[in-house]
C-alpha cells in the first residue's frame, strides 16, 4: 500500500506492507537511522519520535497508522543551518550521552518535557518521572537529568 506522511517537514510517499512498523519505515525506507530499535517490546524508548507533536514509541505503531500525519525524528531536531538544537547542546555540555544509543529517544522525550515544564519550576524527581519509559544502560541517568535541568534553568529559548 502507498502512504504519504510529512517527515521532518518533508512530504514523503512510500510503498509499505500493512504490517510495517513506523520505526522500520523511518529506518529502512527513508534512511533515518537516528531512530533506534532497542528492544522490540516498546520498553526502552530508543525509537521515540514525535507524531503530530506527541512523543511516541515508533515501534508501537504501524506505518499505515501514521499516514497523513506529521512525524519529527531526531534528524529533524537540529536547526535549519545544521547547528545543534539547544537541548542537544545541553546534552553535549553536560555529558548526557555515553554510547549514544539511547540519546535520540532521550532527546525526543526531553523536548516534550521542556515543552511541558518550560514555564514551571522542576526538580530532579519530576524529570526522572517524565523520563520513565526511556532506558539508558550507560550513564545512570544523572547526566541526562542534569542536561534537561540545565536547559530548563538556563535557556531563554521558547519552544
Amino acid at each position: 500500500m502507498q502512504i504519504s506522511l510529512v517527515v521532518n517537514n518533508k512530504l514523503e510517499s512510500v510503498d509499505v506492507e500493512p504490517r510495517t512498523l513506523l520505526v522500520d519505515l523511518l529506518r529502512e525506507k527513508l534512511g533515518l537511522t537516528g531512530t533506534h530499535v532497542g528492544c522490540d517490546t516498546s520498553q526502552c524508548g530508543a525509537c521515540t519520535v514525535h507524531l503530530n507533536s506527541e512523543a511516541i514509541k515508533s515501534c508501537t505503531i504501524l506505518a499505515a497508522q501514521a499516514a497523513d500525519q506529521k512525524i519529527t525524528t531526531i534528524e529533524g531536531v537540529a536547526n535549519q543551518d545544521g547547528s545543534l538544537h539547544p537541548i542537544q547542546e545541553s546534552f553535549r555540555n553536560n555529558h548526557g550521552l555515553q554510547c549514544g544509543f539511547c540519546t535520540p529517544g532521550m532527546i525526543m522525550t526531553s523536548l516534550k518535557i521542556i515543552e511541558k515544564y518550560k514555564e514551571k519550576k522542576v526538580n530532579e524527581e519530576i524529570i526522572r518521572h517524565e523520563l520513565e519509559g526511556n532506558f539508558c544502560r550507560c550513564t545512570g541517568y544523572q547526566s541526562i537529568v542534569d542536561s534537561i535541568s540545565d536547559y530548563l534553568e538556563n535557556s531563554s529559548e521558547k519552544l
